[in-house]
């Protein structure tokens, strides 16, 4: 479930523990420059945003060799500015402190930005090489200003100080998460300790970085060829143009080469009548970081799991689990686990009935196999034509990436009205992003949307939003500019990209994340758009994939790319009839992940064997033998590649709980494009950023806490009609 990676706060102590490979992974946001003179001859990087809207991002000036420099500048003018805080003379104070603290890393985000985007989708040349040498630098440097004693003690003073009581909510909001954020980051330990957490820090910048790079090298490096244009029977004549085209890319002209990407195994999964190939690329694919030699990622993850055990330690907490939970809508990892249980029983029960189901299908066909993983989604294709009589590649002609794009921005029209235009002229970091400008309903510039939809050496896999600038009200209206990326294989020239049903799916996703971050309309920068909990921030987007499989968006954007036709209402009829099917699958192959996640989190200081540890705890947990984890822990980009998703990647499913009670309200008011909720949904959740602790947006939204059955609904395991049960996430 690789569908998002959103912006991490505005401030310095709010970047508490990232790392260069963080920001890689999360995108950053920026706001204005200002006081900052950039020195003559230094990089372009470190120049206020020129042009429109604001100032854009000058990324045709931007030169990867540069960014060692660029950091120095940006760490010294950060420095400077706290050191002026933490100094000052007169008592601390909300104005003195806190927003000058909000002001004092505007010059370090902006560089952070062009870093993150080269390091995410342009990691090429010299790029691996600067990122691991900057990596532990940038560490040192956040434990730098997070275990600053002078500043904590400022900023610790405003948080106890009666005069709190007189600032707005907002204001209040903003002071703890300060507070807060130095409190877990060390504040409050002794020299000795502070010392050994930016060891640990330092230490752990650099396995991320490595683990990361690794796991490209396996994407990049490692990939099928296919000799023989037989071997490829079923597929679409799209996907064997593409795995031509990409054997070509790789001076192997005759041959076909399917990319080591989960946009590129997938699809063979699914079609390929070859189970030869079927298994190749499964094994290809799911081996990545676990082949031994130089890209092994085992060792790297064993030391990663000691180094956080003892930092949690070090702050006071059990495990890592402990402290990553802890600020989350979960709080305890107790309650993340007792949600994956409650969905794991009825989950790993409709995998076994549908693997029955598969194999008599085998059996029939006298295929003399039993289902293996890399036969589940072959065969669970043929269920599904037996079931419901549809076959996805019968959606797949529809299914046009452009079309979908516009259909995206309809729908965020309808809903919150929002409209967007191409805009041409303004510099990208790549000829294949192009970028829309946003208006509301009266006209009013909202902010910028860059799209880099595919895939191309160099950019990581699956798909997420950045953003570039936070939107802030701090000194003067600051518009936010969001991107989404993804790696879509590109068609042949002139011809229109046609994508899956699930890759529709994501894209409705990242661009959820997207409105999140455009909608956003708070005063500070550090409480600004997707800077919310981890189990709240996949809520906006995993709702927003519900409005692709209305009628309306199907009606009007899933056009045949060559009738121009709608889909056909028999077809979507389809489609709806079978919305749960295969859902034990998609549960397992997540739930496996996200508990493996907690239970490497919660072992304590172990050494582990991360190859060993997943086995045995799949097997004590009863995990079904025709699936694997989403992601292996050797490929676990989400976890080990920065402490984003650690122990935390149960938030998809704490999220899906309030989506799903979420979705329900639109069904008890008008229907889907009630305007009413609609703008609710806008004012309370998308427009909130932190403003306020998550579960109180969500009981504005909804008027009660979420409630666990209409989860249950969503993923099939309960029936639609009937009451619920009042149950609350977690219990």
């Amino acid at each position: 479930m690789q569908k998002t990676r959103t912006s991490p706060k505005n401030a310095l102590i709010a970047r508490t523990l990232v790392t260069a490979t963080l920001v890689a992974t999360l995108g950053t946001s920026i706001s204005h420059a200002d006081e900052t003179t950039t020195p003559t001859g230094s990089p372009a990087m470190l120049a206020a945003w020129t042009g429109p809207y604001g100032g854009v991002p000058a990324w045709d000036k931007v030169k990867p060799e540069d960014f060692g420099a660029a950091f120095t500048a940006a760490m010294a003018d950060s420095r400077a500015r706290v050191a002026k805080i933490a100094s000052n003379p007169d008592a601390p104070t909300f104005a003195n402190t806190i927003i000058e603290l909000e002001r004092s890393g505007r010059l370090l985000d902006q560089v952070y930005t062009y870093y993150g985007v080269h390091s995410s989708t342009l990691n090429l040349g010299e790029m691996p090489n600067i990122q691991r040498d900057l990596a532990p630098k940038l560490a040192a440097f956040n434990d730098e200003i997070n275990q600053n004693e002078p500043l904590f003690k400022r900023v610790e003073a405003v948080y106890n100080s009666p005069d709190k009581a007189k600032l707005t909510p907002e204001e209040q909001r903003l002071v703890w998460t300060y507070y807060n954020g130095f409190v877990r980051s060390g504040a409050t330990l002794n020299a000795e300790q502070k010392a050994r957490i930016t060891e640990i820090n330092g230490r752990l910048a650099t396995l991320f970085n490595n683990f990361s790079q690794n796991l490209l090298d396996d994407e990049s490096n490692l990939f099928t060829v296919v000799e023989n244009e037989s071997d490829l029977a079923g597929l679409p004549a799209d996907l064997i143009a593409a795995a031509a085209s990409n054997a070509e890319a790789r001076s192997l002209k005759g041959k076909w080469v399917i990319n080591n990407t989960r946009s590129s195994m997938e699809p063979v999964l699914v079609n390929a009548s070859n189970r030869a190939l079927r298994e190749k690329v499964w094994r290809t694919y799911f081996s990545r970081g676990d082949n031994g030699g130089k890209t092994d990622n085992n060792s790297i993850i064993t030391e990663i799991l000691k180094l956080r055990f003892e930092r949690a330690q070090l702050l006071g907490y059990k495990t890592h689990a402990h402290w990553r939970v802890e600020p989350q809508m979960a709080g305890t990892p107790e309650r993340a686990m007792a949600l994956m249980e409650s969905v794991w029983t009825p989950a790993a029960a409709q995998v076994k009935a549908d693997v029955a189901a598969m194999q008599a299908i085998a059996d029939k066909e006298e295929a003399w196999i039993k289902i293996a993983p890399w036969d589940y989604r072959y065969y669970a294709e043929k269920l599904r034509k037996e079931k419901y009589d549809l076959d996805m590649n019968e959606v797949k002609p529809y299914m046009q990436l452009d079309k979908l794009r516009e259909g995206m921005f309809w729908a965020a029209g309808q809903l919150y009205g929002l409209k967007f235009k191409l805009v041409k002229g303004l510099p990208v970091q790549h000829p294949d992003v192009t970028v829309y400008e946003v208006t509301n309903a009266k006209g009013k510039h909202v902010g910028l949307w860059y799209f880099d939809p595919y895939a191309r050496p160099g950019k990581r896999s699956g798909a997420w939003m950045n953003a570039y600038r936070g939107q802030e009200k701090l000194d003067g209206n600051v518009t936010p500019i969001v991107s989404n990326n993804s790696n879509f294989v590109k068609g042949q020239p002139g011809e229109p990209v046609l994508i899956s049903w699930d890759d529709a799916e994501t894209m409705f996703h990242e661009f959820g994340h997207a409105l999140h971050g455009m909608l956003s309309d708070v005063k500070y920068p550090s409480l600004a758009g997707t800077s919310v909990a981890r189990d709240f921030v996949e809520f906006p987007s995993q709702i927003n994939e519900h409005w692709l499989s209305t009628p309306e968006v199907l009606n009007k954007f899933a056009l045949h790319y060559q009738t121009g036709k709608p889909i056909p209402k028999a077809l979507v009829d389809k489609i709806e009839a079978a919305e749960t099917f295969n859902e034990g699958f998609k549960t397992m192959e997540y739930l496996a992940s996200a508990v493996i996640d907690m239970k490497l989190h919660l072992a304590g200081g172990e050494t582990i064997d991360p190859d060993k540890f997943e086995r045995e705890e799949l097997q004590k947990l009863g995990m079904p033998a025709e699936i694997v984890m989403r992601h292996r822990t050797p490929q676990f980009g989400h976890v080990f590649s920065s402490d984003g998703y650690s122990a935390g990647y149960y938030s998809y499913l704490w999220s899906d709980s309030l989506t799903a009670d979420a979705w329900e309200a639109f069904g008890e008011g008008k229907g889907p494009w009630d305007k009413s909720v609609a703008e609710r949904f806008r004012k309370t959740i998308l427009s909130a950023g932190n403003t306020k602790d998550q579960a109180e947006e969500f009981r504005e939204f909804r008027g009660r806490d979420v409630q666990t059955d209409a989860l249950m609904r969503k993923r099939g395991f309960l029936p639609k009609a009937g009451g619920s049960s009042g149950k609350k996430a977690g219990q």
